[in-house]
């Protein structure tokens, strides 16, 4: 038998026998050290070893400021695979292109961002901050009549569609009465016969006027508001 030192004064004791020792030792501590063991739940952090795959997803984007395209390549970790607790996070994130004069900054933002996507917690606000940037030269406009403020704010809006592709962030859905309403103000537009914006593959009118929610040519005046057609947003509420 071994020497236990006890260097706490003894307030309480008990005697157990030996039945209930080897009963104590078969069952639930076996059974509790299992539990702990199955779950056993691992989150993200910057301490996280990167396994030898991961699941990649690529996203090209082509701007009408740059002759060569941007490929935008995101890879996700899957935490507790097999289990109730499986998630799949963003691990880190690529960025390649031809035209180097954004070589210095897209090397800087990759590793910045890829940092923060292995800090853990949440990454949405990320999108937000990117989406806030603005190019002092102008931005431009995508294929459909939205408008992009800089080349980061477009990447800003590749993580936002990824996040709420792997299920971080929520899609934006409007309401049943927003979408009749669009649906109601298109139909009454499109019976006037009118011509069609230069630049909007969804039929906007010509001369639509910029929505400063969604940033889209699609504002018109409909029934003495300016309404847009295409996220319903309107001066009269």
């Amino acid at each position: 038998m071994s020497k236990v030192n006890i260097g706490k004064k003894i307030v309480k004791y008990q005697v157990r026998k030996k039945d209930e020792v080897a009963a104590q030792d078969k069952g639930p501590v076996r059974a509790e050290a299992k539990a702990r063991k199955d779950g056993k739940v691992v989150w993200m952090h910057e301490k996280l070893e990167r396994p030898d795959v991961l699941i990649g997803s690529t996203y090209k984007i082509k701007t009408p400021v740059s002759d060569h395209a941007m490929y935008v390549t995101i890879n996700d970790i899957m935490l507790n695979e097999g289990t109730e607790h499986e998630h799949r996070r963003p691990f880190e994130i690529f960025i390649n292109t031809k035209n180097l004069d954004h070589f210095q900054w897209i090397v800087a933002l990759t590793r910045i961002i890829s940092a923060v996507f292995r800090k853990g917690g949440d990454v949405a606000f990320l999108t937000e901050e990117l989406k806030a940037v603005f190019d002092p030269r102008g931005g431009y406009w995508q294929p459909g009549g939205k408008f992009m403020p800089s080349i980061v704010a477009e990447l800003g809006f590749v993580i936002e569609r990824h996040l709420q592709t792997i299920g971080l962030m929520p899609a934006a859905e409007m309401d049943e009465a927003r979408r009749a309403l669009i649906e109601a103000k298109r139909k009454e537009w499109a019976d006037r016969d009118r011509q069609s914006d230069a630049f909007a593959e969804d039929k906007y009118p010509e001369g639509a006027q910029l929505c400063a929610k969604c940033s889209t040519a699609a504002v018109v005046m409909m029934d003495g508001c300016m309404t847009c057609l295409s996220c319903g947003d309107s001066k009269c509420g």
